[in-house]
Parts: structure tokens; sequence; C-alpha cells
């Protein structure tokens, strides 16, 4: 699996604890920024996240900014990037096995350091199985605008 992987200025702290998790677990990442002297506005580093998972350059995304939301309401702008703010455990479970979503959005500021790591070692685990979340994950796609095989 690749991950992309972008932070805002509030996030450099926590997203250095994940790329170093994932070089210990021999994760493929790609670190889109922000280092800890730059202000790269968020929408900034969403897009760059949210392109590679686009041109399916990278498997899921993770974004973390101070609430998580503001990457999230970003990511999901981007056809076929779907994104969910995980704070808790079973937010982060759903967010694949109800929602199949391809990008994480994270809090830094709202949520501890230990709790992130495992969130995160969590969603990259899990793995989207049909069920009858189908059908609406399928709705959500056709009012995207993307072309499904079964009709509501």
């Amino acid at each position: 699996m690749n991950i992309a992987i972008g932070c805002d200025i509030y996030g450099v702290d926590l997203k250095k604890k994940i790329i170093r998790q994932f070089t210990d677990e021999s994760i493929k990442f790609e670190d889109f920024g922000v280092q800890a002297e730059q202000t790269t506005a968020y929408p900034d580093i969403a897009l760059s996240v949210c392109e590679k998972i686009q041109k399916s350059e990278a498997d899921r995304g993770i974004l973390i900014c101070g609430t998580g939301i503001g990457m999230s309401i970003t990511a999901n702008k981007f056809k076929g990037v779907y994104a969910a703010v995980c704070h808790d455990l079973y937010s982060t479970q759903r967010s694949i096995l109800s929602n199949d979503a391809n990008v994480m959005c994270l809090g830094a500021l709202v949520i501890g350091e230990k709790s992130a790591l495992a969130l995160v070692e969590e969603w990259l685990k899990l793995r989207f199985v049909p069920s009858p979340s189908q059908l609406k994950i399928n709705r959500i796609k056709e009012i995207e605008g993307i072309q499904v095989g079964i009709k509501l």
C-alpha cells in the first residue's frame, strides 16, 4: 500500500510520528508537507494528496490539520476522493467498512498522539467488503457523477 500524507502547520508533529510509524512498519508513503517553518494553507496540501489518489499514484491518503474538518471538506471536493474525519475507533472503522473512504483526516489539536497512531494503524489494515452499504456508496457516486453498475 502506498500512502500520500500531508498536513498544515498544526499537524507537523503528528505527521512526523505517523511517518516514523510508517518507516518502522515498511509502509510506502509520500510526504506532501508542511514542515515546521512553512505556513502553506491546508487546501493546497489537500490538493496535492487528493491528486495522487485521483491519479491512482497513492492507494490512500492521510491529511492532518487542527481539527481534521477543513482537510475533509477540501478533500471531498475531489471526484473519487472520499474523506472522513476519524477521531475514535468506531468512526475510523466505519469510514472503511461502511463508506470505503480513501482519505483519513485527523485533527492534531483534538486527538492525542497515541490515539492517532492507533487509529492510523487500524485504518490501514481495514478493507472494504461489499455489503448492504454498497448501495449507499453507489448512490454517493451517482450524485457525484461517476457511473456505477448498480442503480437504485
